[in-house]
Parts: structure tokens; C-alpha cells; sequence
């Protein structure tokens, strides 16, 4: 074998044994047994949310270790491979042999980036909200852009996203949408996106055809959990019903079925008018209100710890620029990852920018 092929491998074996250690697969075995054992009961359905949690762990976990069982399978066959390959002299084999060995490499460095996901709520699906900010109508434009591009990065990866709420712009875009994405560890892999987002371009609404910057702005927050303690009392809040409304202003909805709530101590408001009834829109604005508030109580504690360390915030808000015009290119400006095919990150292909963004936020802490 060729010996850098069998260094290379010798590393990747390597990284894996590290990877399977912070796993503990053998705490992962013991915890699917018991989702197993809590799946096969006869009651477990008596009560649907506890039912849901169960079987979502169960998968979840199952999952988690089939893929790493399967990558150290998969490595100990890749040798067997390249063995063979060159026995036969067979240039097919031995080029998807390669083939093998580039997809491993890849696989084997995207769960090595989930080993570094270790906060509290980094397990957790992700509450995502989208804001225009300065650049006028592009602002908008640009945040109806970065909207596509999440769900398009979900849809590539099979996650379900589910909008609460659109603010639309009067002449193009929007003002504002919420949304949850569906996933093991979405909210530890899109954290990284929280910030500033910059778009520089010949503004398609420009008469003169000039080159104009826009901004949009990116909160995510983890989503809340039943085990959360966000107590929020109804004299604090302030609701709001009004009519579901679509692009333009056009009204879809002839009842005040949106509900807005408005958090009196904090200013935190938040709508959601996709759901068929004032009900349903009430109880699920008031779980994006919890899930914004927890992420509140999470900010001040990490502050306080940095005011004690003494270190302050190692964020800066602006953190991405897409460039279409006068060349192409997108920029992290924390991680310096750069590409330079910007419809294609647009289209939802941030994985690398995701990667680069958790690998540099573990070396700041």
C-alpha cells in the first residue's frame, strides 16, 4: 500500500478512536436498550408528548450509533481494499478505493465537528429568526435570501422546517420571519450563524444600477423543552389579535386569528400566524416567547461568567459577507472560510461555513 494512503488511514483510525471515546458507546448502547425497553411498553402512548420525546431519542440515538459503528466497519475494510486493488492491479478498484477513502475522510470530519457540540442546549432543534436591518428594500430582499438558504440547507439534509411567522416587505421580501428547523443538534450547528449578514450587489431595484450593501440579522435560540423552567406570568404580557396577512398586505385569513404577544418587562415581542386557529397561534407564539426568554436567561449567565474571566464578548455581530458584485465571493469574517460561488451558498450549501464556524468557536472558548 502506498504509504502516505496508509498514513493517512492510520490517522483517520486514529480520529475515530477519539470520536468513539467522547461517544462512550457503551453509555450510547445502555441508553438506546433503555429507550428500547421505554418504546415496548404497552402504556407509552397514554401520553403523546412523552410518546413523541421517546421514540424522537430513540431514533435519534440509534442513529447516532449505527453511523459510527458503520465508519470504523467501513475503515477496517478500506485497507482490505487498497490490498486487493493493488494485488489485482485493477486501476477500477483501486480508484474507488480512493473514492472510499475521500468519502470517509469527509464523514469522519463532520462527526468529529458534532463532538465538539457539548453545550447545554447544542442537542436541541433550533428557533431561528431572520430580521431585515439597514439597506431598505434589499435588506428585505436579502432576508427572504437567507430564509431560502436555511431551508434549502435543511431540505438537503432531510430536516423539517416549519415557518411560525412572516413579516412581509410592502414592495419585496420581508421584514421578518420565525421558523424552527427539526434535527438532531440544530441549534449547536446553526448557533455559528448568529450575527450580522452583509449582501454586496448592483441592486436589482436600483434604476441606476448601483452597487448597494444590505444587511439582515440572524437570532437562533434553542428550542424549549418540558423540563425548561420559563416562567412567565399574564400580567407581564400584553396579546394582540389581528388578521393572518400575505406579500403585499393581501389579506389570507378573513378572522383575527394571528395573535402577537408582547413581553412587557423584556420588550421581547413575537407572532405567529400560520396555525388555523387563535388557539393554536397563541400556544405556539408562547412557546417561541419561552424559547426566547430561556435564551435571555442563557446570554446573562454567559455574561456574568465573562465578566468574572474578564473576558469580554469574542463575537463580532458582523460575521458574513456575500459578495455578488464587483467579484464573487462569500466571507466568514471570524472563521476567514471563504468560497467563491455564492449561488451556491445561497442554494443552502453552509455546511463548510458551519464546520469552520463550531471548529473556531471551540478554540475561542
Amino acid at each position: 500500500m502506498n504509504p502516505d494512503v496508509e498514513a493517512d488511514i492510520k490517522d483517520l483510525s486514529a480520529t475515530l478512536a477519539s470520536i468513539e471515546a467522547v461517544m462512550d458507546l457503551a453509555s450510547l448502547r445502555a441508553q438506546v436498550a433503555e429507550l428500547e425497553e421505554a418504546a415496548a411498553r404497552p402504556d407509552l402512548w397514554d401520553d403523546q408528548e412523552q410518546a413523541q420525546r421517546v421514540t424522537s431519542q430513540l431514533s435519534h440515538k440509534q442513529g447516532e450509533l449505527r453511523r459510527v459503528v458503520a465508519l470504523r466497519d467501513r475503515l477496517d475494510d478500506l485497507s482490505v481494499l487498497y490490498e486487493l486493488a493493488e494485488d489485482e492491479g485493477d486501476e477500477g478498484s483501486l480508484a474507488e478505493a480512493d473514492t472510499e477513502h475521500r468519502k470517509l475522510r469527509d464523514e469522519i470530519s463532520s462527526l468529529e465537528v458534532r463532538t465538539l457540540l457539548s453545550g447545554e442546549y447544542d442537542e436541541r432543534n433550533a428557533l431561528v429568526t431572520i430580521r431585515a436591518e439597514a439597506g431598505g428594500i434589499d435588506a428585505a430582499d436579502f432576508a427572504e435570501m437567507l430564509l431560502r438558504m436555511y431551508s434549502r440547507w435543511a431540505e438537503r439534509h432531510g430536516y423539517p422546517v416549519d415557518v411560525f411567522d412572516t413579516s412581509y416587505a410592502e414592495e419585496a421580501g420581508i421584514k421578518s420571519a420565525t421558523f424552527r428547523i427539526t434535527a438532531p443538534y440544530a441549534y449547536g450547528t446553526l448557533s455559528v450563524e448568529q450575527g450580522t449578514h452583509r449582501l454586496v450587489r448592483i441592486s436589482p431595484f436600483d434604476n441606476q444600477g448601483r452597487r448597494q450593501t444590505s444587511f439582515a440579522g440572524v437570532e437562533v435560540v434553542p428550542v424549549v423543552e418540558q423540563t425548561d423552567h420559563v416562567d412567565i406570568d399574564e400580567k407581564d404580557l400584553r396579546v394582540d389579535v389581528y388578521r393572518s396577512s400575505g406579500p403585499g398586505g393581501q389579506g389570507v385569513n378573513t378572522t383575527d386569528s394571528a395573535v402577537r404577544l408582547t413581553h412587557i418587562p423584556t420588550g421581547i415581542v413575537v407572532s405567529c400566524q400560520n396555525e388555523r386557529s387563535q388557539l393554536q397561534n397563541k400556544a405556539t407564539a408562547m412557546a417561541v416567547l419561552q424559547a426566547k426568554l430561556l435564551e435571555r436567561q442563557r446570554q446573562e449567565e454567559q455574561a456574568r461568567m465573562d465578566a468574572l474571566k474578564d473576558s469580554g464578548s469574542s463575537w463580532g455581530n458582523q460575521m458574513r459577507s456575500y459578495v455578488l458584485h464587483p467579484y464573487q465571493m462569500v466571507k466568514d469574517l471570524r472563521t476567514e472560510h471563504e468560497v467563491g460561488n455564492p449561488s451556491a451558498v445561497l442554494d443552502g450549501e453552509i455546511d463548510d461555513f458551519l464546520e469552520a464556524g463550531i471548529r473556531w468557536r471551540k478554540q475561542q472558548g
